[in-house]
């Protein structure tokens, strides 16, 4: 069995009672219970996808999706309301426009932050290679799962 263990005070602790100390220090701090944390290697786990979009994990307030856009693809001019939005860049180079003269080109290992209400398109800039990146929305934006293979899967999506 576990050892019992002898506290500062000089009391001693038997595991139900250490057990309960963790539970209240770390298990109430999480929330709800039901929600797992996220754990890997976003580098690995984007230059892997050939998806489109897919949805590895959905929480109560943020949603990691990874995307891959073909040469010369595009997610579309958007804006989402009340949500804000990152992305990161792992392999390839990504054009972000947010308007009429603000465009930025964005490189492997680059970041972009955008609030909520602010119309973007990202478009990939290469004629030969997939774009690959990742994005947090926050709150989520998709459903949990989500895995579309391509661009056009994701319109017919949207329209449902």
């Amino acid at each position: 069995g576990e050892a019992t263990r002898k506290g500062g005070d000089g009391s001693t602790h038997g595991p139900t009672i250490a057990r309960e100390k963790e539970r209240i220090a770390f298990g109430d701090a999480r929330g709800d219970p039901t929600m797992k944390p996220f754990v890997g290697s976003l580098e690995e786990l984007t230059l892997k996808n050939g998806n489109f979009r897919k949805v590895v994990y959905t929480g109560k307030r943020e949603q990691l999706v990874l995307m891959a856009l073909a040469p010369g693809e595009d997610i579309g001019r958007e804006m989402h309301a009340e949500v804000d939005q990152f992305f990161r860049v792992e392999e390839g180079i990504a054009r972000f426009v947010f308007g009429p003269g603000d465009e930025h080109l964005v490189r492997a290992g680059d970041a972009v932050l955008v609030p909520a209400g602010t119309f973007h398109d990202v478009v990939n800039a290469s004629s030969t290679k997939l774009l690959k990146l990742y994005t947090i929305y926050s709150p989520p934006q998709h459903p949990e799962g989500t895995i579309q293979h391509t661009r056009a899967d994701a319109l017919a999506a949207a329209h449902h």
